[in-house]
């Protein structure tokens, strides 16, 4: 049997009414294992277990339901690895030297600590060396679009935030803390970070709905003097188009004059436009409900508007069936089900599918890939993830090391070649355009684009060592 989970489930048992043995004959009958058995409490009526129990996925409500239906058994309580590790929250605060005595007292609070502060008050740029904000980014959510779960809000969207948080740390040394605000108010966000900002270098928004989040990325932009990041939109175009720099380099065609259709226009979508028309493509159509987007035509939102007048060169009209036609590379940022085999066999030769609506792509893998040359997908059960790991770690790396202003778009262009260039010629196929999230090397690469590019447009407040 292929195993997939486990899960611990705490039972009360009534032992005049049924025996052990009847329990784990009826998770064996459901399809699950009982591999482990912790006795919590047991007197002479009754018994209270743990039982650790692995299974496939698919069964584990057959299981609750079969135990459940069992005379004198009582469902205590269900929990598996996944909910143990969130026990507590995932990530906490500690000290990074111990206050021992009255004297380590005196420099770290009262009465040192007032010359640092008035250091401070003289020179603001010193609370860069001087407090956590030379390391400390704040991940910030109002949970209104949290992975695919949608609106969920503020409190639910914590375990993401956190997740986020310990990706930062253990990926790029980088401290972040999760924050997530209880308004959907474009203005009180807006203001909310900009009130906290000067504990943190750098903003990570984070899973906030669009179109608002495109509005409180320009606003913080324009008015905070430290990095603001949307992830959702910008790392997700990064991985992209390192990703798709790859795949041309294999199917041998220049970015430039390849045809490129983008379906689902929302945040992630219209960042991946921003970028390749950033990167050099010139013949990017973007594709939503209402079809492909053209110059000339009135459209809802302001960004709709923007990619209309900056793309589809050639004034393609109609939907998906109509515009994929030739197409060199399709990249679904929208829902399931969109794509089919009739659209891709329309396409050009050495065809370049990147279907990445999670957790279920525009069209399954499995059907796509023997009619694709290279096929990408945001799954890590299927080659070639495009993971967005791959980039936030080391983009605020380098952007804190160098203390730059913004991450612009040639920063966020080189961390994209940065993460193509971890792929080595030798190493490079159709399976491995891109590189695991848990390559060492991708940090660092990054991490040295983007302060090169900081440098260069000037956007650097400060030259790191090795690039002096």
């Amino acid at each position: 049997m292929a195993l997939g989970t486990s899960m611990i489930i705490r039972l009360e048992m009534d032992k005049k009414q049924v025996t052990f043995g009847e329990v784990a004959a009826a998770i064996s009958d459901a399809g699950g294992d009982v591999v482990a058995i912790d006795v919590i409490h047991a007197s002479p009526e009754s018994t209270t277990r743990d039982l650790t129990v692995n299974l496939p996925e698919t069964v584990r409500e057959s299981i609750l339901k079969s135990v459940g239906e069992l005379s004198g058994v009582k469902v205590v309580n269900v929990s598996d690895r996944t909910f143990l590790a969130h026990l507590g929250g995932k990530i906490e605060v500690q000290p990074k030297f111990p206050v021992k005595n009255r004297e380590d007292l005196s420099h770290v609070y009262t009465p040192g600590v007032a010359k640092v502060c008035m250091a401070i008050h003289e020179d603001k740029q010193k609370a860069f060396s001087l407090t956590i904000k030379r390391n400390m980014i704040a991940v910030v959510s109002d949970g209104t679009a949290v992975l695919g779960l949608g609106d969920i809000g503020p409190e639910a969207a914590m375990p993401v935030m956190e997740g986020k948080a310990m990706l930062f740390k253990q990926l790029g040394g980088v401290d972040a803390f999760p924050i997530c605000l209880d308004t959907k108010d474009t203005e009180e966000i807006i203001n909310a970070i900009k009130w906290m900002a000067p504990s943190f270098g750098g903003i990570n928004l984070e899973d906030i709905a669009s179109p608002r989040c495109f509005e409180i990325e320009r606003r913080l932009t324009e008015e905070l003097d430290i990095p603001v990041f949307h992830d959702d939109q910008h790392g997700t175009a990064v991985v992209v188009l390192a990703g798709l720099l790859n795949a041309l380099r294999i199917v041998g065609k220049p970015l430039e004059s390849a045809k490129i259709v983008l379906l689902g226009v929302g945040a992630a979508g219209s960042a991946c436009i921003k970028m390749l028309l950033s990167a050099g493509a010139h013949n990017v159509i973007a594709v939503d409900q209402c079809g492909a987007l053209v110059k000339g035509e009135e459209y809802p939102h302001d960004m709709w508007n923007w990619i209309a007048e900056h793309t589809n060169p050639h004034q393609e009209r109609g939907g998906l069936t109509e515009v994929i036609q030739g197409a060199d590379v399709f990249i679904g940022v929208s829902r399931p089900g969109l794509l089919t085999v009739e659209h891709i066999k329309t396409m050009a030769e050495d065809r370049i599918v990147f279907a990445m609506a999670n957790p279920n792509p525009e069209i399954e893998p499995e059907l796509a890939e023997p009619h694709v040359r290279v096929l990408a997908t945001g799954r890590s059960d299927y080659p070639n993830q495009i993971n967005n790991v791959l980039c936030f770690p080391g983009i605020f790396r380098g952007a804190l090391d160098c203390r730059a202003r913004v991450i612009n778009e040639e920063m966020k262009v080189a961390a994209a070649k940065a993460i193509a260039s971890v792929v080595k010629e030798d190493e490079l196929n159709e399976l491995y355009i891109i590189p695991g999230v848990f390559n060492e090397k991708v940090v660092e690469y990054v991490r040295r684009g983007v302060v090169e590019a900081a440098i260069r447009t000037g956007v650097a407040r400060r030259t790191p060592p090795e690039f002096r």
